[in-house]
């Protein structure tokens, strides 16, 4: 049976710990949480993807929406990738919240042919800065192997997931703009009759 985790499922809220020491609640009681789960620390296709939702982080944050972002690394491993990164990173070793929500492993993470140009281009937008040192490179053997595929949920403060995406290859996620959407559609409209000061 499958664990994955439909809209209208709750997800259980529970205390992690960023690769930093700080906790964090998920979900979030005051806003909602994007939870992403990611792959290896070094992830070429997983860099490219964070640094979009850096780049947008104050739009993210406008629209009330936290990132949370797994890795199934170590977090000795996984900080020195993340430095910079303005939203919290917790490690996730052994998988453990991969496998309560049903986030998998397969070979057409790699293999699905609608991966093959993402993962050449997070190649070479990466290889630059490994070869001069600007950033580390990925583990050849990283723990939990190379064939995790990605997952999204967008969760309230309530604990209800409002949207969930589970990745059928490495770059299958959501973008900043479809969870942007997403979030909106989720924002409080006034009851009937009201007039918000936007549309007077």
């Amino acid at each position: 049976m499958s664990k994955r985790l439909r809209p209208g499922a709750v997800f259980a809220g529970r205390d992690l710990v960023t690769v930093t020491g700080a906790p964090v609640r998920v979900p979030d009681p005051a806003q909602l949480t994007h939870l992403q789960f990611r792959r290896f620390a070094g992830c070429p296709v997983c860099n490219v993807h964070l640094r979009s939702f850096a780049r947008r982080h104050g739009e993210i944050t406008a629209a009330g929406v936290r990132e949370v972002v797994l890795f199934h690394s170590a977090a000795d491993e996984l900080r020195e990738h993340v430095t910079g990164l303005p939203f919290d990173v917790v490690a996730d070793p052994d998988k453990r919240l991969y496998g309560e929500v049903g986030v998998e492993s397969a070979l057409r993470a790699l293999l699905d042919p609608r991966a093959y140009w993402p993962i050449l281009r997070a190649v070479a937008l990466s290889l630059p800065a490994v070869i001069a040192r600007r950033q580390p490179a990925p583990s050849g053997a990283p723990r939990g192997g190379r064939l995790g595929l990605p997952a999204d949920l967008l969760i309230a403060s309530d604990g209800r997931v409002l949207a969930a995406k589970y990745g059928e290859h490495v770059d299958d996620q959501w973008s900043v703009d479809e969870l942007l959407t997403l979030a909106r559609a989720e924002r409080p409209r006034p009851p009937a009759g009201v007039v918000s000061a936007a549309s007077a």
